[in-house]
């Protein structure tokens, strides 16, 4: 009989029902604890999900039947508990960005490390039928000369989604704006697709919403290590939203990614796989968050934290590590440091 997996959940707003259905949907899975420091709030959870609710995060991390902890608190709100939960022998799942600062990840793969724990940063785009078809054709070298790189991320959050929840739009919680908390899933498929990034050129501003600290508009150009040129736009001002759009083009192939449709794939010499792929092609893309923020599905969370349980059950490496999720963090410092400094940033 199959070992079934103990999960526990920190920080029980929105995002935290999307762990939740996926670990449900896991068959030697189960959610075992629930902590959130607002009083009642893990009671009412664990009454809907399951788990053992807790007031205090002590208590919670000495649950014996919790395996791994999913941290759904805010970004900037991860460094305490992430240690907390490593330090007590919990394998940790953080839910993006790892943290706001490349500082804060490394001292979180720290505590991981030194507990001998798996830490995981949450990217699960990457595990979508289109990513991975991507990074195979990538991986055969179907591209040829990767040329350009792209991702745009123009969606619509309303003047209340940044007004109702008071450290949303903050530097000091969020981090950032459109693209710490918007396009860094995008960000993170351009550095899985198109390798280390050498140099950044970027423009932020804040033009749609008042009463925040953080970018709703940014453009930035990236030079990839391998030559590639290649630009993300993100927005969280424009209505109403449109599908996130990955293009990846090379002097032998493009393919273009919609949401997690593939709207364009072609090369030019064929593989078995195309008329699949093509047939599968949907070309009217959902938007997923592009105007709702709980647009998503679980099923990518589901994958990830099946991965996880693979590495743990089998030693494999994760897709994404720590050291993955921070490089992205790594790439979002940078840019913003290019807007601010009004100046080419060399990572």
């Amino acid at each position: 009989m199959k070992k079934k997996y103990g999960f526990g959940i920190i920080g029980l707003g929105a995002i935290a029902g999307i762990h939740a259905a996926a670990i449900k949907d896991i068959d030697n899975a189960e959610i075992t604890a629930v902590f959130d420091n607002v009083p009642g709030r893990a009671a009412e959870f664990a009454k809907q999900h399951g788990g053992k609710p807790y007031d205090t995060l002590e208590t919670f991390l000495k649950d014996a039947e919790t395996d791994f902890v999913t941290i759904t608190t805010p970004s900037g709100l991860h460094h305490d508990v992430a240690i907390a939960s490593a330090n007590a022998g919990k394998h940790l799942i953080v839910e993006k960005p790892l943290e706001i600062t490349t500082e804060r990840c490394q001292k979180i793969i720290t505590a991981a490390g030194e507990n001998k724990v798996l830490l995981s940063g949450i990217f699960q785009n990457r595990f979508s039928y289109a990513s991975q078809q991507m990074r195979a054709a990538l991986d055969q070298g179907r591209f040829g000369k990767l040329i350009m790189c792209d991702a745009y991320v123009k969606w619509f959050r309303s003047q209340e989604y940044y007004d109702c929840v008071k450290w949303r739009g903050t530097k000091e919680i969020d981090g950032g704006g459109a693209l710490m908390n918007q396009a860094i899933h995008a960000l993170d498929l351009l550095l899985w697709f198109g390798g280390n990034v050498k140099e950044v050129s970027s423009f932020a501003s804040t033009l749609a919403h008042e009463r925040i600290d953080v970018e709703d508009v940014l453009v930035s150009t990236l030079k990839f290590e391998n030559g590639a040129l290649g630009t993300i736009e993100a927005s969280t001002g424009v209505w109403p939203g449109s599908p996130k759009r990955i293009e990846i083009m090379g002097t032998n192939g493009s393919a273009i990614m919609e949401e997690e449709n593939i709207v364009q794939w072609d090369f030019d010499k064929e593989s078995p796989v195309d008329n699949e792929i093509k047939k599968q092609m949907n070309n009217k893309s959902s938007a997923g968050g592009a105007s709702d923020p709980m647009g998503i599905n679980y099923e990518g969370h589901k994958r990830q934290f099946e991965d996880c349980i693979k590495a743990l059950e089998t030693g494999s490496k994760l897709l994404i590590d720590g050291h993955a999720a921070a490089k992205t963090v790594a790439l979002v410092e940078a840019i913003y440091k290019s807007a601010e400094t009004k100046s080419t940033v060399v990572l």
